[in-house]
């Protein structure tokens, strides 16, 4: 039985728009391996429920920027960055793992130490800049399930549309035996009629 990844394709390619800049191939195709043969409804729900986490976590980010709370920052984006890496969406989690450092008066390397204000002034940086790479994400990934369900749809139309011309064929099929008898007995009655006329 082929596997999730030898049926949706090895890399970009396979996987619709998804670009290997924007998601983390390796890590969504073992998403897509937990899935039913049928459909891909668990991935799309860990992948949804992302999604919610993310603009969620936004909002008390935005929250904890505005009364500069550092600490409640760098909390929120070890949350994050955690959340991204189980789907896959790297930008945000290496900018979210930055922010996690911001947050504790450190710099990208995680050692090196920061100012409160120079702090501040990297993290709402970064925040500004991993809002446009979730969105990014966002879309590449809402595309490639809407592209899935385009497809099923677009297969649900083909077999309605011969399941009709099917039925069609077996309407006229029927109107064509029924014209078929009613000649035949169209051509007994007169046969019958002649033959009482000779007499």
């Amino acid at each position: 039985m082929a596997s999730k990844v030898d049926e949706y394709g090895d890399g970009a390619s396979g996987l619709g728009d998804l670009s290997p800049e924007i998601i983390d191939m390796d890590i969504f195709s073992q998403l897509l391996e937990m899935d039913d043969e049928e459909d891909r409804e668990f991935s799309k729900s860990i992948v949804w429920n992302y999604f919610d986490q993310a603009e969620n976590t936004f909002q008390k980010m935005d929250s904890a920027l505005a009364s500069k709370d550092l600490p409640e920052l760098s909390t929120l984006g070890h949350f994050l960055k955690g959340s991204s890496a189980a789907v896959g969406v790297i930008k945000v989690r290496d900018s979210c793992e930055c922010m996690q450092h911001y947050g504790k008066r450190h710099d990208e390397d995680g050692v090196s130490d920061l100012s409160e204000e120079v702090a501040m002034q990297k993290i709402t940086h970064t925040l500004q800049e991993v809002k446009v790479q979730y969105k990014e994400a966002e879309r590449a990934l809402k595309g490639f399930y809407d592209e899935d369900d385009e497809d099923e749809e677009g297969e649900e139309g083909e077999e309605e549309e011969a399941d009709e011309g099917g039925e069609e064929r077996e309407d006229d099929d029927e109107a064509g035996e029924e014209n078929e008898e009613k000649a035949t007995d169209d051509h007994q009655a007169a046969a019958a009629d002649e033959a009482a006329s000779a007499k």
